[in-house]
């Protein structure tokens, strides 16, 4: 009886020797340089890739450093070998107990060594971790910790230690207790630090990170937290809390909150029951737990999707919660990473089953800039969530579509407006009124043309391909032409509400002349060089996302927002001014003058609403979180269009400009129509009264006091 402990033991050391010494004599044979035994090495993997010609598809083969069993491959991608798997690992079931017992003797006590466990190229905990828990640590597991801990997360070390949490969580699940729990989050804590997320990627098993989730969730729910309601676990990449709950419990709200390395904002969560899920529960306690994992979700791999081309990227923490068997509904609020107005979520479960987020699993309640909330039904399948982030939604497309559509619209609209003002320039700028007038107008439509050319050009530059100082170049002058375009505007409005309010004054064209191009292009040059030199510097100019102003570092898009905001505010005041004086009705007027009156005001609205930019006042309306689809709509429909609306408003419906273009295009027309109006317009002066002004002139008129 005591002769075949005694063989087995021989076999076990025989076996091992020789296994380390043809390990031995293939890093030799490779040429691998030996690391000194106290170095802990870098990374685990060879200085070099592999040698010989690269041929698409082909793949290849290098063992790990010394002190890492196991191998890399590499595939040959676009004639580069780029590694595509990895099994280095330092951990096996010697190292977790060499201070404790020796391999040999757990495989006494316990079943067979299987062989695999002697497989270097695939190593993985088997039954001997279960037995050597149970004889060295039974009371919290917390032997291994040290371990684990110091060694270096390679993809076969990560493989490794979710094996060895999916064996301890199948085999070792009776009877958690609190410090149990805690020594196995500090295992799993281990590989979801942010620095090995990247080593995630070349694990063989793809499943693995589902696996660690099922794992940690099957374990949780045999704690026993006793009476307590408080923190279980407290880790940087995994939290757990646990209360006592019953049907007279109020409402309970779970909250996490976790800084992540390299930036200063917290990513956030929280989980609720609904009081009328708790009238559910019986009168005596029940246990409901809840574990929150900021990094998981980068690494959570979906079981492959026909219909989805790529991953689904999580953009939240990845809440887990246990509950009594009798609630099936849950409230669940996350904040998200990425805060970008383009990156629309989706809530979602990952079915354990099947191995992929489940959208049918819950319903998005709330949707805006931060945050997301969702209610979400609760089953053993189903325990735990997130939020997936679309790059593109159909809002999203939508207004797209309205934008590209405008924008095209409104250049041409822009550019035949130049057309038109060039060739009718000499017919309509004979006074002083209409000279500024359409001074205004070309330049109006110059800035929103130009404006709207940088806008395309940024729009399609891609930051990443292209350097930077292009970016910085293309915002910076799409941030100068839209100032200028809502500067000539105020400048517009300011002529506007001059000649009304002051009535015994003329000021000379080269004066007005100069404080139009100091207001239209002075101005806006002024704030977008400031903006440059004191965003740049920091790197807090342009977004990392697009060619436009940074708004989440540095808030340099302020620089165009309060500017336009504050004009749209003035310009509305102005066109307000325009309507009050234009209702003054005449003594003992009829009820038709009345009507006429309304017409005139409207007619002004509708023609300064554009010219003076008041569309963009339902920008205000878009920065608010929940507006609705259809104000986004408008004001995308509104200003897109901003172009055309000039063209119509300001060339088209100007009864000068119509008989101008006429006159150019029968000669002998036009000349009799010039005399025609040369003498009429003699006779008004004589009479005392201004014929043929359109209303904007009218408003002009008293400025230079022609009349």
């Amino acid at each position: 009886m005591n002769f075949q402990p005694f063989m087995i033991c021989c076999l076990m050391l025989f076996l091992a020797t020789e296994c380390s010494h043809y390990r031995t004599k293939i890093h030799r044979k490779d040429g691998d340089k030996l690391q000194h035994p106290e170095e802990k090495p870098k990374t685990g993997r060879i200085q070099e890739k592999c040698h010989g010609p690269c041929v698409t598809s082909s793949n290849c083969s290098q063992p790990c450093a010394q002190q890492f069993r196991g191998e890399i491959e590499f595939t040959c991608n676009q004639n580069q070998w780029q590694k595509s798997t990895e099994t280095c690992t330092s951990l096996s079931v010697e190292i977790l107990f060499k201070d404790l017992n020796s391999a040999s003797h757990l495989s006494i006590a316990g079943p067979s060594l299987p062989l695999h466990i002697l497989d270097f190229r695939a190593p993985e905990p088997a039954a001997g971790v279960v037995q050597g828990l149970r004889k060295n640590c039974p009371l919290d597991y917390a032997c291994i910790i040290d371990v684990v801990k110091s060694s270096e997360a390679t993809s076969g070390n990560i493989a490794f230690i979710v094996e060895l949490l999916k064996n301890i969580s199948s085999d070792l699940s009776d009877n958690v207790t609190r410090e149990k729990m805690k020594s196995y989050s500090k295992v799993a804590n281990h590989i979801l630090d942010t620095g090995t997320i990247s080593n995630w990627a070349f694990i063989p098993d793809k499943n693995a990170s589902s696996d660690l989730l099922q794992s940690v969730n099957s374990f949780a729910r045999h704690l026993h937290n006793g009476n307590a309601s408080e923190d279980i676990v407290d880790e940087p990449f995994i939290q757990m809390k646990g209360f006592r709950i019953n049907r007279r419990t109020s409402e309970t709200s779970f909250r996490f909150s976790r800084i992540m390395s390299n930036t200063t904002e917290s990513i956030l969560g929280m989980i609720e029951i609904p009081e009328r899920e708790l009238w559910k529960l019986p009168p005596n306690a029940s246990q409901a737990v809840s574990i929150a994992f900021p990094t998981l979700g980068a690494v959570l791999k979906e079981a492959h999707l026909r219909n989805v081309s790529l991953p689904r990227l999580v953009n939240g923490l990845v809440l887990s919660v246990i509950l009594p068997e009798n609630l099936q509904q849950v409230l669940l609020t996350f904040v998200k990473i990425n805060k970008s107005r383009s990156a629309r979520a989706q809530c979602v479960g990952w079915h354990s089953r099947k191995r992929r987020w489940d959208k049918n699993a819950c319903e998005t309640m709330l949707d805006v800039t931060n945050k997301v909330k969702c209610r979400c039904n609760y089953t053993n399948a189903v325990m735990s969530f997130s939020i997936l982030m679309s790059p593109k939604s159909i809002d999203n497309k939508i207004l797209d579509y309205i934008t590209c559509i405008g924008l095209s619209v409104s250049i041409l609209s822009l550019v035949l407006c130049l057309l038109i003002e060039a060739m009718v320039w000499s017919r309509v700028v004979v006074t002083e009124i209409s000279y500024m007038r359409h001074v205004c107008i070309v330049n109006i439509a110059v800035s929103l043309l130009a404006a709207n050319v940088w806008f395309i050009i940024s729009s399609n530059f891609s930051k990443k391909a292209q350097d930077h100082k292009w970016c910085v170049a293309m915002t910076f002058f799409s941030h100068f032409f839209y100032l200028s375009l809502f500067f000539w505007m105020l400048f517009k409005a300011l002529l506007i509400i001059y000649g009304i309010l002051v009535v015994f004054h003329r000021m000379m064209k080269s004066c007005m002349m100069a404080i139009g191009f100091a207001i239209g292009y002075g101005f806006p040059l002024i704030i977008a060089v400031t903006t440059v030199a004191i965003t740049l510097p920091e790197k807090g100019y342009v977004r990392r996302d697009a060619c436009w102003l940074n708004w989440d570092n540095t808030k340099a898009l302020l620089a165009f927002t309060i500017p336009a905001l504050v004009i749209v505010a003035v310009n509305l005041i102005v066109v307000l001014v325009v309507a009050v004086s234009t209702q003054r009705p005449l003594i003992g007027s009829s009820k038709s003058q009345d009507v006429t009156i309304i017409r005139r005001i409207s007619k002004n609205v509708a023609i300064l609403t554009p010219l003076l930019g008041l569309t963009w006042g339902f920008g205000i309306a878009t920065l608010i979180d929940g507006t609705s689809l259809i104000f986004h709509i408008i004001f995308a429909l509104l200003n897109a269009f901003q172009g055309f609306f000039i063209l119509l408003f300001g060339t088209i419906m100007d009864h000068k400009i119509r008989d101008a273009l006429r006159m150019k295009m029968s000669p002998l027309k036009g000349r009799s129509r010039a005399a025609e109006v040369s003498l009429s317009f003699h006779v008004s002066l004589l009479k005392g009264q201004c014929p043929h002004q359109s209303h904007a002139d009218k408003y002009y008129s008293s400025v230079f006091r022609i009349c």
